[in-house]
């Protein structure tokens, strides 16, 4: 693997950040600017909204709402990942969100992520409409998700995570996190190529709060632009995590004002993709640093 010094002396030859287009298959979205995933957690479970869409109808009105805030992509997860979080079977999860991905897709064209790491999941999802696979294991929890990913032409998004939601946050230790990161994302990336998914089809993903602590976590959005080394565009999900928590001593439903402050950060560093819970209110807080950094001639 190349060494950081080089990957980031390489980068600071470019004259700027190169501009990207994700081929989703029957769409494109042109990453020129930043764009935003609304979540929608389909789960009894998760950290922040779990249980409050865990009806289908709700979840589907829920989609539309952040839509129509903004969300560029709905990203649609029927298994909770949150640390300690056990896990689904591959029947059940998908019973969770295949009425969800049908209702967005009879009402709605906005792009639809899947959030899973199983590929039988995953190609269910495809077959209803869903445009990604947002995969927090980079396609290496079950073999089967490259290939899939591949044969379909489906965007991937290609996160790092060390170990499994279950233990995840036991003791997490690196020696250079941002640089081991960079090592394996890479190294994701290239098992996904290898596979035969096209590269304009790859979002990474650095994976704040998936084993790392919460210094761990700050040290990757404060050290986020050596990411655009790798070439490829990225995501970045900060919305409500712990690492806010820790930072303001506050619990997850009083985390808006620090996840804003970690998005516009984000944002400045150069993320193509802000995963967040609060639409409306991160895409006016991005639109309005936008505006002081680019001028109002390029906000949206």
């Amino acid at each position: 693997m190349p060494e950081l010094g080089a990957r980031l002396a390489a980068l600071a030859l470019r004259p700027e950040r190169p501009r990207f287009v994700l081929d989703c298959g029957r769409r494109r979205l042109d990453l020129g600017r930043t764009r935003l995933m609304g979540i929608v957690n389909v789960t009894p479970d998760s950290f922040f909204d779990g249980g409050r869409f865990f009806s289908p109808g709700l979840a589907v009105e829920q989609a539309l709402r952040l839509a129509r805030e903004g969300a560029d992509i709905i990203d649609v997860g029927g298994e909770s990942t949150r640390p300690g979080a056990g896990g689904a079977p591959a029947r059940e999860e998908w019973r969770r969100v295949a009425p969800v991905i049908a209702g967005i897709r009879e009402r709605s064209d906005v792009l639809v992520s899947i959030d899973t790491t199983k590929a039988e999941v995953a190609r269910a999802a495809l077959d209803a409409g869903a445009d990604i696979v947002n995969d927090i294991s980079g396609m290496t929890f079950d073999p089967a998700m490259r290939r899939l990913a591949a044969r379909r032409g489906a965007a991937v998004v290609l996160m790092h995570i060390r170990g499994r939601p279950r233990t995840m946050q036991r003791r997490p230790a690196y020696r250079n996190v941002v640089e081991e990161i960079l090592d394996r994302l890479c190294a994701l990336a290239a098992a996904a190529r290898a596979a035969g998914v096209a590269e304009n089809r790859i979002l990474i993903d650095p994976g704040i709060g998936f084993g790392k602590t919460p210094e761990h976590n700050l040290e990757i959005l404060r050290r986020l632009e050596d990411f655009h080394s790798l070439g490829m565009p990225i995501l970045v999900g900060v919305s409500r995590k712990s690492v806010v928590g820790a930072a303001l001593g506050l619990g997850a439903q009083d985390r808006l004002e620090g996840s804003l402050a970690a998005a516009v950060l984000a944002a400045r560093a150069g993320a193509h993709v802000l995963r967040v819970h609060d639409v409306e209110a991160t895409r006016r807080a991005v639109c309005m640093a936008e505006a002081v950094w680019r001028g109002l001639s390029r906000n949206p």
